[in-house]
């Protein structure tokens, strides 16, 4: 077992910082809104989507139901096999849903305008984000998600797990985004601006892959709790420590 949260309620600063996370990732969850979003820029839908989002979140922060905004930490030892609560499951099946879903389509959408030459990512959102995002969702159901499992008992690796998504999707998508909007101006067609769209995404996904994976980034230090031994040592006095 290993204590990882020395606090005994989380300071206001912290509940309240947090709170904007969550907000964001229900924000962009409806993958059509999130996208028409990027494309077209806000509309009505998306003003009255956020104040709905954001009503909601001040609702249950207020009540302590969100991840990093409850009155005291959840979590404070790795290898505790503690049942997760369902604000947490919610939560965390929706930031994965946001983490894999779109930067799975925008890979594929890039991936088939330098085979086909021709952009096709509307069709793949509209056609395949909500399918992908169910996919998801049962994942969660059958107890496959990290930090939305039934159990926090691998809190410590899954966490990092969760980090590592993190860290290989923010920076992707938002050099992919930067190559999209600025690709133009540098007076580049549409096949040499597809290879740029994939070429540099893919070179910093697989470079912040790589040191997540090592464990060089913030969070991203997998800690796996032995299971009990013959001998019957607990599972909570023993711990591994696993890097790439």
């Amino acid at each position: 077992m290993k204590k990882v949260v020395e606090r005994e309620r989380n300071k206001t600063c912290y509940r309240v910082l947090h709170l904007p996370i969550w907000v964001w990732v229900f924000f962009i969850l409806p993958g059509h809104l999130t996208y028409d979003l990027y494309v077209h820029g806000p509309d009505w839908r998306h003003a009255w989507w956020l104040a709905t989002v954001a009503a909601v979140c001040a609702w249950r922060g207020l009540a302590g139901r969100l991840p990093g905004v409850e009155p005291k930490p959840y979590v404070t030892h790795y290898g505790v096999d503690k049942p997760n609560v369902p604000y947490r499951v919610v939560c965390y099946t929706a930031a994965w849903i946001d983490l894999l879903v779109p930067f799975s389509l925008n890979f594929l959408g890039v991936v088939y305008a330098n085979i086909a030459g021709r952009w096709a990512l509307g069709d793949l959102y509209t056609w395949l984000y909500y399918p992908l995002a169910l996919v998801v969702v049962i994942a969660t159901v059958l107890d496959m998600i990290p930090r939305a499992r039934r159990s926090t008992v691998n809190e410590g690796a899954e966490k990092a797990w969760f980090y590592v998504a993190v860290w290989v999707v923010v920076p992707t998508q938002v050099v992919s985004w930067a190559a999209w909007r600025l690709g133009g101006g540098l007076g580049l067609g549409p096949p040499h601006l597809a290879r740029l769209r994939l070429l540099i995404p893919c070179a910093v996904a697989c470079a912040t892959l790589y040191l997540a994976l090592r464990g060089v980034l913030p969070r991203t230090r997998r800690y796996y709790a032995v299971p009990e031994d013959e001998s019957g040592g607990s599972m909570g006095q023993l711990e591994q420590v696993r890097d790439a």
